[in-house]
Order: C-alpha cells, then sequence, then structure tokens
C-alpha cells in the first residue's frame, strides 16, 4: 500500500470513529453547550446575513459539509483558464450581457416564461446545452444546468431556483468580469509557491479551507471565517504547532466586543459571568503565569478595568476553541481551531468568527498536518475523548496562506465565483447578497 493510500485510508476510517463518538454523546448535552457559547460569543444569531436553504435542507447541509475536492484553488494551472475565462467573458460583455432574471421560485416540473429565461442565461455561461428540451419547461436538462451554476457559485447544487441562487445569477456580466480580472492578478503571485509540496489554503470568501499535497487536494473543508465587522486578514506564514485542549487567552476584540459588556450585564444582576463560562482573570500575562487570578468580585465591572484585564478561559466543552488549535506565526494573532459549535458548518454564509478560522473534520486536518510526526487518525481523535492538553511542534512546518479569492477558472473549463464578502472586488454590492 503506497503512503497516500496508506492516509486516505486512515482518513476513512477517523471519519467512521467520529461518527461513532457523535453518536455516543448525548444530543442534549451537546445542544446546551453549544447554546451557552452561542449565548455570549453570538455565534448563532439569525439577521440579514444568516442564510436559511428553504429546499432539501439536509442534502444542502451534507454538500456543504462535505464538499469535493476538487482543483486546488491557487493552482498555477489555473492561471491560463482564467486568462480564458477572462476572454469569454469579455465577449459576453461586449455582446450587452444577460438580461436579470426575475425573482421567481422555479424547480422540476414547473413552466413559466422565467423558465425561458432562465434557459438562456445558462446556455450563455455554459451551464446548459442549446439544444434539447421544451423552452418554457424546468426539466432534468435545465435542473441539471441549475446544479452546475450553483456549484460553480459556491451554492448547494439542490438544482431548486431560490432568491439565492436567482441574485447569485443576477450579478452582471460586467461586474463578472472585473472580478475575474481582479482575481488573476491575486492569484499569480501563489503559482510559484504553491507548485510543490503541501500547503494549507484558506479562501475566505468560499469559507473553505484545503490542504494540498503536490498540487493535489488531499482534503477540503467548510470553515468559518471572520464577520464583516471583523474580518480574517489575509496572510502567509508556515504551520509550526498544533495545540490540543488548549486554556484560550481571550484576544481583546472577543473581550472589548463581547465578554466585557456581558460581564457587566450579568454582574449588575448580581451574576457571576466568569464562573459561569469557566473563565479567569489576571492583571496581566505575567500575573496569568505566577498563577495571580483576580477575583470577579474584586473588579469593577462599571468602570474601565475589564478592559485592561487578562482572561484565560479554561479547556473543556464550554471553550470555543474545541479541543485541537493550530498554529503559525501572524502580527495579527489568528489561527485555525475546531469548536464545538458544529451546527454553524451546515450554513452556506460562514462568515461569523472575530477573524480567526474554524474547521470542520479537523482531525483530518491535523492529522494530515502531523504525518511526519507518526500522528494517525486515530491518534488525534483520541485526544479529543481524553480532554489531555498537549502541544506538538511539527517536524516541518507547513506553509499556510489565507487568501482572498472570489473569481478562477479551472482545467476542466469551470468559472467559479464566490460572494465578495469584504467588497473588495471593486464591483456593486449585490456580488456580496447572496
Amino acid at each position: 500500500m503506497t503512503k497516500s493510500s496508506h492516509s486516505r485510508r486512515e482518513f476513512l476510517t477517523g471519519a467512521i470513529s467520529l461518527a461513532a463518538l457523535g453518536a455516543a454523546a448525548s444530543p442534549a448535552s451537546a445542544q446546551r453547550v453549544m447554546n451557552s457559547i452561542d449565548d455570549w460569543l453570538s455565534f448563532n444569531q439569525s439577521g440579514a446575513d444568516a442564510w436559511d436553504q428553504p429546499f432539501d435542507r439536509s442534502f444542502a447541509k451534507q454538500w456543504e459539509t462535505q464538499p469535493e475536492r476538487g482543483f486546488p484553488t491557487v493552482s498555477k494551472d489555473n492561471i491560463a483558464p482564467t486568462k480564458e475565462a477572462i476572454k469569454r467573458y469579455a465577449d459576453i460583455v461586449a455582446k450587452g450581457g444577460w438580461d436579470r432574471l426575475p425573482m421567481t421560485d422555479l424547480r422540476v416540473g414547473m413552466a413559466s416564461p422565467a423558465v425561458s429565461q432562465l434557459r438562456r442565461h445558462l446556455i450563455m455561461t455554459g451551464d446548459l446545452e442549446a439544444s434539447g428540451g421544451i423552452a418554457e419547461t424546468f426539466d432534468y436538462y435545465v435542473e441539471k444546468g441549475v446544479k452546475k451554476a450553483q456549484v460553480r457559485h459556491g451554492l448547494p447544487p439542490t438544482g431548486f431556483v431560490d432568491k439565492h441562487t436567482i441574485t447569485a445569477l443576477n450579478v452582471p456580466a460586467s461586474s463578472r468580469l472585473r472580478q475575474l480580472r481582479a482575481n488573476l492578478s491575486r492569484l499569480t503571485p501563489y503559482a510559484s509557491s504553491t507548485s510543490a509540496g503541501k500547503y494549507v489554503l484558506v479562501n475566505i470568501p468560499a469559507a473553505q479551507i484545503e490542504a494540498v499535497n503536490n498540487n493535489q487536494v488531499v482534503s477540503r473543508h467548510a470553515g468559518v471565517v471572520g464577520k464583516l465587522d471583523r474580518p480574517s486578514p489575509i496572510l502567509q506564514s508556515r504551520i509550526h504547532e498544533v495545540n490540543f485542549n488548549k486554556e484560550w487567552f481571550l484576544p481583546p476584540t472577543v473581550i472589548r466586543e463581547d465578554v466585557v459588556p456581558k460581564a457587566r450585564e450579568m454582574y449588575a444582576k448580581g451574576q457571576d459571568f466568569l464562573a459561569k463560562y469557566k473563565i479567569d482573570a489576571y492583571a496581566s500575562y505575567a500575573a496569568y503565569q505566577r498563577g495571580q487570578r483576580i477575583e470577579p468580585r474584586q473588579v469593577n465591572w462599571a468602570s474601565g478595568e475589564p478592559l485592561g484585564l487578562f482572561y484565560v478561559q479554561n479547556a473543556g466543552e464550554e471553550n470555543p476553541l474545541g479541543y485541537a488549535k493550530i498554529n503559525f506565526h501572524n502580527p495579527y494573532a489568528v489561527y485555525m481551531h475546531d469548536t464545538p459549535g458544529q451546527s454553524i458548518f451546515g450554513r452556506n454564509f460562514r462568515a461569523e468568527s472575530s477573524g480567526c478560522v474554524r474547521v470542520q473534520n479537523i482531525h483530518q486536518l491535523v492529522a494530515w498536518l502531523l504525518e511526519e510526526n507518526g500522528w494517525t487518525v486515530q491518534q488525534v481523535l483520541r485526544m479529543k475523548q481524553t480532554g489531555e492538553t498537549l502541544n506538538v511542534t511539527l517536524k516541518r512546518p507547513v506553509p499556510v496562506y489565507w487568501s482572498y479569492i472570489t473569481a478562477w477558472a479551472t482545467p476542466d473549463g469551470t468559472v467559479n465565483f464566490r460572494r465578495d464578502l469584504y467588497r473588495k472586488d471593486g464591483v456593486d454590492a449585490i456580488a456580496s447578497a447572496y
């Protein structure tokens, strides 16, 4: 058996083991933990930025949390196809672009003039063959074309045309062309640095993580990235360490925006916020090292004093880091980590963190990172079960890139788009609205 085959076998075995662990856990306990964490970190709020899939929810969730491996996003092999896509879209724009689709839900079996408009759009973008079918009938061929278009836009391929699909398709061709041109300049610098060996890519607009080796995607993971007002940074570094069951040093943004306001509110009611969430307060990091914890009742929560304290949350089920944390040096104090709030990975819109990136199925990624250390998926999962605190230094650091790629093409001719999450593309706001 080859090393790569052995690794794939371990990943599969690990996934089965994780499912078994999930089955053994108490659903009520798991929900209690998620609700508790959501309560003070606002991980699970609904609103204009939330997204609900109105059709075939279980299928949509499965696709989102288990994305196909596909082609590496920043591969050098994507440069030429992206240039070709620019030519194609320039031609579409020169011919007047495409008409806006009406905001009408469509699915298989329906007949409507809106289906004719949809057909024309899908033919223009290469998602549907020009021949076959009845113009106004939503048949199998149209459904297949819709699924293809949905995948290209990072939407669950339900084949059902809802408002999110329509909004994505209604981004003007001129805007898509501008995105392709902007992203070609973003892709080019990666061509030489990612051509060989292992690396991890976080594509922030896609909220996805790729583990890549020798230009092949080993695994692809759903992620959670920074909120619109707390964006994840674009960076390049090297992963050097994995922490298991580590206590959490609360970052300044979380202290300022989440912890202190909630603590003030609870202490005004006579409730101990820090004790509830197993958080300790210290005057400084040095005081933490000496073990000189401050009693919450000694803090004037109505003053500015709490903002200057150093907060540490103990490892455990209340800890938002989950059981694994991936470290790399960077000036933004960000990292990648597990999370006990797994339900968020079922969403299409996953910009809900304070800048760090949460990783679905992190056991696969961690085992891959620690391959040269002799670790297996089973060993990683065992750390989750035991709760043992352990820091592991990688024998060979692995490059990591946090990128902002919203438009690119792959060697099979597929032209991909993702929402312009932080509006960096210089196009209409509609490109970030789905």
